[in-house]
């Protein structure tokens, strides 16, 4: 009796194919952009807020079903209330809208958003542009940087761009 020797795969020609269909799958994926808007969450504390001179602003842009009332001060009241056009939410007009508040207070970056549960993410989406950006098209709002000699005027780039949900719960 002859004893067979054992053969031996060759597993070089496989784990080349192997690396290139990986390197070939990699190069062909579609990659998605994420984008990332920041957004705080209400602070929750026992403690009673600091004491300002000055009154806040609390700018509360409220998203009902028909309508988006823009509110201020503590407690609210309604300044503006923003019917919707042809059940589509007016944003160019909230933005507008805005674009004058911010003139009043340039120092303000907060605002609250308050949606109701059956507004899609879209909408808030836009909503949150509106707030939040100033288009190329808008009337250039100035900030003075510095003090002295040193001052300097700057465009606004950004209406408010603290975004914070009101209604976290509901």
């Amino acid at each position: 009796r002859k004893k067979k020797e054992a053969m031996k795969l060759n597993l070089i020609p496989i784990m080349d194919s192997v690396f290139i269909l990986i390197f070939f799958l990699i190069m062909s994926a579609s990659f998605l952009k994420v984008f990332d808007i920041p957004s705080n969450v209400p602070l929750v504390s026992s403690s009673p807020p600091p004491k300002n001179k000055k009154k806040p602003l609390a700018l509360t842009v409220k998203i009902n079903k028909n309508s988006i009332p823009v509110k201020t001060g503590v407690p609210s009241r309604t300044i503006k209330l923003i019917k919707n056009l042809n059940n589509e939410y007016d944003v160019e007009t909230l933005h507008q809208f805005l674009i004058k508040i911010k003139q009043n207070h340039i120092s303000e970056t907060s605002a609250i958003i308050e949606p109701i549960s059956s507004v899609d993410y879209e909408t808030i989406i836009k909503i949150m542009d509106a707030i939040r950006l100033m288009k190329d098209t808008d009337e250039t709002i100035f900030v003075e940087q510095g003090k002295g000699e040193d001052k300097i005027s700057t465009p606004l780039k950004l209406l408010f761009s603290n975004i914070v949900f009101g209604n976290i719960l509901s």
